[in-house]
């Protein structure tokens, strides 16, 4: 009886601590994909965004290669083409091991640029996959809401 209690209690604690545990992730998650984004897309540093990759890295997007080397090429991209883009991180949500960043992305400064949607899969702690949803802001909208 003694061992069913024993086994009933430290099943509850587990129960109790797994939001935590699971927030604390999240956390961790979130702040490894904004400090990615930071070095890979706004200092165009591919070296320091490359430490967040994990054994693999797959992209969905359909116009950017696979792989850490396709992330490299992008970034050399952004670096020669667009030297003074920038990247504002307007929301960042989290679940699980997906981190969602709301960003307003400006090639041009002076320009109204995109608005994206970033998803990333995490394994333990490091980006394996990509996705991304990219709408250019109009001159003028149809409702006064803004697109953040």
């Amino acid at each position: 009886m003694r061992l069913v209690a024993f086994a009933f209690a430290n099943a509850l604690l587990l129960l109790a601590a797994a939001p935590a545990l699971a927030g604390a992730t999240q956390e961790a998650n979130k702040k490894t994909v904004v400090e990615f984004y930071e070095a890979g897309i706004n200092q165009k540093d591919f070296a320091k965004a490359s430490q967040y990759f994990g054994p693999r890295y797959i992209q969905h997007n359909p116009t950017a290669a696979d792989g850490p080397e396709g992330f490299r090429r992008f970034v050399e991209f952004l670096r020669e083409k667009f030297p003074r883009s920038h990247s504002e991180i307007k929301q960042v949500f989290a679940d699980g091991d997906y981190v969602i960043l709301h960003v307003h992305a400006v090639r041009e400064p002076g320009t109204r640029g995109n608005a994206i949607v970033d998803i990333f899969k995490l394994e333990n702690g490091k980006i394996v996959e990509h996705w991304d949803v990219i709408q250019p802001i109009p001159e003028q909208a149809a409702n006064p809401n803004g697109m953040f």
